[in-house]
């Protein structure tokens, strides 16, 4: 890549629950525009990798910084650091985030649902807001759909919807939690498109995915991951078609069947 300004670079980082070690010394950097694809069998630690990267986990160990500001780092005596209250919120603020579940806001039509958050958190005027919403609607094919509620769309349709509200908030990076694995497989395309285009537009991406197709056409980089431990990461064609590792190859020859 000609550019290589780091956008996250996470060092060392462990996350347990209770007993149970769920990220065990996870390093990874992503440079601007790069799209980079997490894979590995479910109970892996991609969910909890991501999750961390927001404060939606905290770690217990490590360093993650976003776009060359630390969230958290540690101490010299092993302690985690993070950035005070405001500072994490606008570190945080430059990464948008989809789930797996769609998280709209049920008592809000389409268009409430992507204008509320520049509203509500940056303090973005409505008439300055709404013909970014109606554009980014547009872009994700729902422009038609603007004046119905979440219970009448599609899981396919909601999902889109959760992409343009994370869109509204103009981050510098998005970050996609197995974004259509709720999804039935005929719906599972109009989303990856709407993916397709955000990569195509060099948007910085990491995407936790089950969608090996996804991840070998549009990802720049594949890194996979098994039991809380990046196993091994390159380019699509070395993960796909030369995995170094065992463990890389029984997977892939198992989702493969």
């Amino acid at each position: 890549m000609e550019n290589r300004e780091s956008m996250i670079k996470v060092t060392n980082i462990y996350k347990r629950f209770k007993q149970f070690e769920a990220l065990k010394g996870v390093s990874l950097e992503v440079s601007k525009g790069e799209v980079v694809a997490i894979i590995g069998p479910s109970g892996s630690g991609k969910s909890t990798f991501l999750r961390c990267l927001n404060r939606l986990e905290i770690i217990d160990q490590g360093t993650i910084e976003i776009e060359g500001d630390t969230l958290a780092s540690t101490d010299p005596e092993g302690r985690v650091q993070y950035a005070n209250e405001t500072q994490a919120r606008l570190i945080c603020r430059k990464m948008g985030m989809v789930f797996q579940q769609f998280n709209l806001f049920p008592h809000l039509t389409v268009l409430q649902n992507v204008v509320e958050a520049p509203m509500t958190v940056k303090g973005v005027k409505y008439a300055e807001i709404l013909p970014v919403a109606k554009e980014l609607l547009r872009k994700v094919g729902l422009e038609d759909k603007m004046e119905n509620y979440p219970s009448r769309l599609s899981g396919g349709q909601k999902q889109r919807v959760a992409i343009a509200r994370a869109l509204a908030m103009k981050p510098d990076i998005m970050l996609f939690d197995e974004p259509t694995s709720a999804l039935d497989p005929e719906l599972t395309g109009e989303v990856l498109k709407a993916m397709r285009q955000l990569a195509e537009e060099h948007m910085t991406m990491i995407v936790v995915t089950h969608e090996m197709g996804f991840a070998r056409e549009v990802a720049n980089r594949v890194v996979f991951m098994d039991k809380g431990e990046v196993i091994e990461e390159g380019s699509p064609k070395e993960i796909f078609d030369q995995p170094s590792q065992q463990r890389t190859q029984s997977f892939l020859n198992a989702v493969a069947k």
